[in-house]
């Protein structure tokens, strides 16, 4: 026999697993929500307040070292300034001798009837001036310069002679090289 139910169904209360309940998990899960949040912000509040303070303690000591590190500034300046003269004195102790050298070379080679007036050395170059009663004395002033080899390249850059005076002087000026 087959049975048919027309009524309506009737509810029946479920029964709710034992020891499971959402309302109470679902409760835990969103104090232990509050709870992370709450420790979160926590944490990044007092790293602010430490970081905060960290800076406010940076710039004090900067303030403090601010004099100290001025002081290290001018006496790097003033070592510097030492430095460079010490290269500069050292430079001339170096050089000290050669005009000594110069001098004594030049004044081997000057024949008896010229003299001489000027003397100047720029960057290796030396230009000498002076006058000579005849051109020969010029020539054998030239040729003793050229000869002597601490002397190179030498040329006649100017010769005169000057016509309306008696004696009739020459005035000429030489370039070359030194080298000792």
């Amino acid at each position: 026999m087959i049975k048919i139910n027309l009524a309506p169904p009737t509810t029946k209360a479920r029964a709710a697993a034992p020891g499971v309940d959402l309302a109470l998990i679902f409760g835990a899960l969103a104090v232990l929500a509050v709870v992370l949040v709450g420790g979160y912000w926590w944490k990044l509040s007092s790293d602010t307040a430490g970081l905060g303070a960290q800076i406010e303690q940076s710039q004090k000591e900067l303030k403090r070292l601010a004099p100290v590190i001025a002081e290290g500034e001018k006496y790097r300046q003033e070592k510097e300034d030492l430095e460079r003269r010490i290269n500069a004195i050292e430079v001339v102790a170096r050089n000290q001798a050669r005009p000594t050298y110069l001098l004594d070379s030049i004044a081997d080679m000057v024949p008896p009837d010229l003299w001489l007036t000027k003397v100047e050395e720029k960057t290796q170059q030396l230009r000498l001036a002076g006058t000579s009663y005849t051109s020969v004395a010029l020539a054998d002033f030239m040729a003793n310069l050229k000869a002597s080899g601490k002397f190179k390249e030498v040329d006649l850059v100017e010769s005169r002679q000057d016509l309306s005076k008696s004696p009739r002087t020459i005035t000429f000026e030489v370039s070359c090289q030194f080298e000792i």
